[in-house]
């Protein structure tokens, strides 16, 4: 079941790695996919990361696509031992090409009531929540990659 909750209360940190600001989804006027991971995540990092990568290629200019690094369910290190090693990871070794934010106390993670990482929520634009995906198997990318495409009016 999908969290009852009012999409404007829904944030996003303010503290990007990479990439601009993104807004909370209640202020998008394109429907869009947030992933919540952590590095020391192996499935975020084999299955989930790639995985937004090929629908930020799919989608990338008709939808939103960001990641958010929470400590939620996973060690809280400080800023100065996490910042620079995911900044390192997003832009030498994934080479991500969307908006990463970093969530160092998990507080975003909760408001979103995720379960865990990867945990990825599909937006409307204006901010509805449509789809709550805990987890990386290809059914699970599979029912996102079909919403988008509903969503965005695209074929793949």
């Amino acid at each position: 079941m999908l969290p009852e909750h009012e999409p404007s209360r829904w944030p996003l940190p303010q503290d990007f790695v990479q990439g601009p600001v993104v807004p909370p989804p209640a202020l998008w006027t394109r429907p869009g996919v947030v992933m919540f991971f952590n590095l020391e995540c192996p499935s975020c990092i084999s299955r989930g990361l790639p995985f937004l990568k090929q629908l930020h290629g799919e989608f990338g200019e008709r939808a939103n696509v960001t990641a958010v690094h929470t400590s939620r369910g996973h060690r809280l290190l400080p800023l100065e031992d996490v910042e620079p090693q995911l900044r390192r990871f997003v832009t030498t070794y994934a080479k991500l090409p969307f908006p990463v934010a970093l969530d160092l106390s998990g507080e975003v993670a909760g408001a979103y009531h995720t379960e865990g990482t990867p945990h990825t929520l599909a937006f409307a634009a204006g901010g509805e929540l449509l789809r709550s995906v805990y987890g990386s198997q290809e059914n699970a990318q599979t029912r996102l990659t079909y919403l988008l495409e509903e969503l965005t009016g695209a074929e793949s």
